[in-house]
């Protein structure tokens, strides 16, 4: 699908003025006023990001509430179960919650249920369970939110929940003793934004703040909520939250303290990941950890997850590591077997793409790995593409959708033809009777067709502006590098660059293509590397570009130079 590059619009004087107030580059001030950061003391705080501009944790509904039955539970040595969701957010959010709650030496056990066996969800099966494992209170982290039936249930067993989510949530709230959700209608915080694991944070902040202000750490060493940050980093950059406000603050503390290596857990990860944790990005939590985290849930169980970032075992960080980084190969073959199929269903019949959503179904494709591939498809396609499994009675499906439509406004208003939904606006997971399958995919189209116009499924290339490559220099990378972490809602510089030659080509790998770069009139003859990914011409590739868009970085194998990588190109 071709892409179109839409350059942001700048006021040149507001450049000019932040340049000169700031001491950066004007390239820098630039990339800052087209994210809408104009002023000295804004774009000072975005480029510093700070832990004392975090908002009050007690700022989101029933928070209060919350830490009040914890705290008692705490004191009176009450069996506290959290309870988890199987992805990389709800892994941190459980480990975060339990680490915690063990260092303050609480009776705290968790639990996180399997992918297929369970589905997602804290169900009413879930409440018997604890009830056999004498529990007197259950926090929900990343889940809970839909859990009406589950909290019903505990009422009647005379166990307390405490639900902490992010999902989306109906009016009728879970009548749970609290509901820590900032989007709840009624939560005033603006903490909307959050993934699970950093409500989880916000959730153990309070609980610190209640206990210091109560002299709860007079006889017991207070907890460093510091070192819980990468935690929360991992989980929040796993989740594809807006990586803005608090969320930078949170992911760029958790990525600082994640560099220092002592979560012996996420040392072995990276290890195995050929990621080094010196210089560790948002790119590589994103590419390398994230993906060999939520395999383990995809393809075996969670719970490895969780042992292996809250053990403190050497041995068992190196052997789980290579457990997961295995069950994350085995995940690779499924998705692109699937893939494949797809593209293979979609050649054969054309029309398939042409509807506003493309909604698919399968009896031999894994229902664990739909939403990767989903997502992949989401992108390559622009539009959302929900893939279900019909393997098992009833069929469960994944979706996953691109920014403009929110794909849970659209799955509910096909609700009635669900036997149980839940998500939020970017992705969400289904379980449906087959027969309710033709009627549900022409219900999202009907919804897309609505209430979405033509231009809200163009792919479009957000450009900073023009660099030539003599400009280009490791200085000048490193200054923009000071933007990140980059993800949803900060996504990175990129810059646009003609008459481009290429000096030297190579094919990495089966569809990558290194190259040395070099500009027609420019000064000196400037020369740059460049990457380029997932070209389609991998025989006869071109050796000229008109155009180039890319993204300039600091080279991680050559630390003293930079490269830039090609997001597209005309030829």
């Amino acid at each position: 699908m071709k892409t179109e590059w839409q350059y942001r619009q700048v006021d040149e004087k507001t450049v000019a003025g932040l340049a000169r107030e700031l001491e950066i580059s004007p390239v820098l001030a630039r990339c800052l006023v087209g994210r809408g950061i104009e002023t000295p003391e804004q774009a000072s705080e975005f480029i510093r990001p700070s832990l004392r501009n975090l908002t009050d944790p007690f700022s989101i509904r029933d928070m209060e509430k919350a830490v009040r039955r914890i705290v008692n539970a705490v004191a009176d040595r009450e069996k506290i179960m959290v309870f988890g969701d199987f992805d990389a957010d709800g892994v941190t959010a459980t480990c975060l919650v339990n680490d915690f709650l063990t260092s303050l030496d609480a009776e705290v056990c968790w639990y996180i249920p399997h992918r297929i066996k369970e589905g997602y969800g804290f169900r009413a099966d879930h409440v018997q369970m604890a009830v056999e494992r004498d529990v007197d209170l259950i926090i929900t982290v990343d889940c809970g939110s839909s859990g009406h039936e589950a909290v019903e249930a505990a009422r009647l067993e005379d166990i307390d929940v405490v639900v902490t989510d992010h999902h989306e949530i109906p009016d009728d709230v879970p009548a749970a003793l609290a509901c820590v959700n900032p989007k709840r209608k009624d939560c005033a915080s603006g903490l909307d934004y959050l993934a699970g694991v950093g409500v989880a944070f916000y959730l153990i902040i309070a609980l610190r703040k209640f206990m210091r202000d109560h002299r709860f750490f007079e006889n017991l060493p207070e907890p460093n909520l510091l070192e819980y940050c990468d935690l929360v980093a991992l989980g929040t950059i796993g989740d594809m939250v807006p990586l803005l406000a608090d969320n930078r603050v949170l992911c760029t503390t958790g990525i600082n303290v994640m560099k220092k290596g002592a979560r012996k857990g996420l040392a072995s990860l990276s290890r195995i990941s050929r990621v080094e944790l010196a210089t560790i990005d948002c790119e590589d939590i994103t590419f390398r950890l994230i993906p060999r985290i939520n395999a383990a849930g995809r393809i075996s169980h969670a719970r490895i997850c969780v042992n292996h970032v809250s053990s403190s075992s050497r041995n068992a960080h190196e052997k789980t590591a290579e457990i997961l980084d295995s069950l994350n190969r085995k995940r690779q073959v499924i998705e692109q077997e699937i893939l494949d199929d797809i593209e293979k269903k979609i050649t054969a019949d054309p029309s398939i793409a042409r509807n506003p959503a493309l909604i698919m179904w399968d009896g031999k494709w894994n229902p664990s790995v739909l939403g990767i591939a989903a997502s992949k498809l989401a992108r390559r396609y622009s539009k959302p593409v929900i893939l279900i499994s019909t393997t098992d009675e009833p069929a469960v499906g994944s979706c996953r959708s691109i920014e403009s439509v929110n794909i849970h406004h659209a799955v509910t208003e096909c609700s009635h033809l669900l036997e149980k939904f839940g998500g939020h606006a970017m992705a969400a997971g289904i379980t449906i009777s087959p027969e309710n399958l033709d009627k549900f995919r022409a219900g999202i189209n009907r919804h897309i067709c609505v209430r979405y116009y033509p231009s809200d499924f163009i792919s479009f290339l957000d450009v900073d502006g023009s660099l030539p490559l003599c400009d280009i220099n490791r200085d000048l990378a490193a200054e923009l590098a000071r933007m990140g972490p980059f993800g949803k809602s900060n996504p990175e510089p990129v810059f646009t660059c003609s008459d481009i030659k290429v000096v030297s080509s190579v094919i990495i790998g089966s569809r990558h293509r290194k190259m040395v770069l070099c500009q027609d009139g420019s000064t000196g003859g400037a020369q740059v590397d460049a990457f380029q990914f997932n070209i389609t011409d991998t025989v006869n590739p071109p050796r000229r570009f008109s155009r180039i868009a890319f993204k300039l970085k600091i080279n991680k194998f050559k630390k003293n130079t930079c490269q830039i990588i090609i997001q597209d190109a005309q030829i």
